[in-house]
């Protein structure tokens, strides 16, 4: 269990003053300057030290992405793009850093800027999101008027933040689609190569980071990378904003050490499962597009990037959305695809179409109006999607319906004979009638 002197996110819940002044007393922007004046190589090498895995689903490490920028420059400016566009179904932690912490994103921007060499930062903010980015720009219009950015600033790095809204676009969330977002272009994901470190906004080389990677940054460097690295396990370390939504007594975002176990992180802050551990069905652990996991399987788990993998799902952002057994988990499944297929940029075929196709056959499964030989045709589809397609849209429209069919199963096919039954009794009747 993670102590609360080892938190990093101090003000998560908004209870305390989150303005300059409050972050400061709180021990943030504190020896800001001395940590620059280590340099760029101790910077990286001290997060490469840390273990810190990206935070925003796909998990590379930190410091090996920020090591790829260039370390001269070629006359073309860098950049550092923060990804802040949520958009994947259950994850909510990102709004809360931006609402109530947001200094330990600005810190960490100008850290994480200063050690790949650039002098801007965008911060790209989900299109919905309305009072995150108010309390952001004006959290970062403090930051200007108190001297901390700016040209000739008090930390000795000329540093300029701008906050960019999205219109609301999940594909957005792609660092790709979103540079292509950023740049004023429809948000269609870039082929890969050339990667953002070498050709990224305005073909200049750039980072992109999610905002919870790049908001715990400071607070790394400050305590040192072995402090860090301790909590969790091998490979698996840190803290995590974890998020417990669905069926818990407390739905909540908090934060906790990697590899804590699903009941323990239900039990400690979610007040157990509606209805006792019995009543639980299953769980997608990561957000919507991990595949889902039977309750057996997930919960004595390690919530982290390996304990996932172990029990055939994925760690995702940490979004655990929790199903009861009142839960009709088809039509659950169904509701997954008729987002991934509304969210498609329509770039790539696969994608395009077999979005499209799931969602159709996932609508007639939840009502039983299938045969039993599609459940296996629309296994087979799913393959042919994932890993085809320029971005991981396909992959995440993919996983879902994939984890459906391997772990229930058996409840596809009860569905599948009682609508065949009703029909063949609603059969019998019309006949008797004539």
């Amino acid at each position: 269990m993670l102590q609360d002197k080892d938190r990093i996110f101090t003000n998560i819940y908004g209870l305390k003053d989150k303005s300059l002044k409050g972050a400061m007393s709180r021990g943030h922007w504190d020896g800001t300057k001395q940590i620059l004046e280590k340099g760029r190589d101790w910077i990286i090498n001290e997060m490469k030290a840390s273990g810190l895995r990206g935070r925003g689903g796909a998990g590379f490490p930190t410091g090996l992405k920020w090591s790829f920028m260039p370390k001269e420059s070629d006359g073309r400016p860098h950049y550092l793009v923060v990804n802040a566009d949520e958009s994947e179904p259950g994850t909510c932690k990102d709004r809360d850093i931006m609402r109530h912490d947001p200094h330990t994103l600005i810190e960490g921007c100008v850290i994480a800027s200063f050690a790949m060499g650039a002098n801007a930062a965008y911060i790209y903010v989900r299109g919905e999101y309305i009072r995150e980015r108010e309390a952001l720009q004006a959290a970062i219009d403090e930051c200007y008027d108190y001297g901390l950015l700016g040209k000739n600033n008090k930390l000795g790095w000329d540093m300029d933040i701008f906050v960019h809204h999205g219109a609301g676009a999940y594909i957005c969330g792609e660092e790709t689609a979103l540079l292509e977002s950023l740049e004023g272009k429809k948000g269609q994901p870039r082929l890969k190569p050339p990667f953002p470190a070498n050709m990224g906004l305005y073909g200049c080389p750039t980072t992109v980071n999610n905002v919870e990677s790049i908001a715990v940054a400071p607070t790394i460097l400050r305590r040192g990378a072995g402090w860090f690295s301790a909590i969790g396990r091998p490979n698996n370390v840190g803290t995590k904003l974890f998020m417990l939504s669905g069926h818990v007594n407390k739905p909540c975002t908090v934060e906790e050490e990697m590899g804590i176990t699903f009941r323990e992180l239900v039990d400690r802050h979610a007040g157990g499962i509606r209805g006792g551990w019995d009543n639980l069905l299953a769980v997608i652990p990561g957000g919507a597009s991990c595949p889902i996991v039977p309750a057996k399987d997930i919960i004595d788990c390690p919530m982290d990037f390996d304990g996932l993998r172990g029990v055939g799902s994925s760690f995702g952002t940490a979004a655990a959305i929790v199903m009861d057994k009142s839960t009709d988990v088809i039509k659950a499944i169904a509701r997954i695809s008729a987002f991934f297929k509304h969210e498609s940029c329509g770039q790539c075929t696969p994608c395009r179409e077999g979005t499209g196709w799931m969602w159709r056959v996932m609508e007639r499964m939840a009502k039983g109006n299938a045969q039993k030989r599609e459940i296996d045709m629309l296994f087979q589809v799913t393959k042919q999607i994932e890993g085809h397609t320029i971005c991981a849209l396909g992959d995440a429209a993919a996983w879902p319906v994939q984890g459906l069919i391997r772990n229930f199963r058996p409840e596809i096919e009860k569905r599948i004979d009682q609508y065949t039954a009703s029909a063949l009794d609603h059969g019998a009747v019309l006949e008797a009638a004539e």
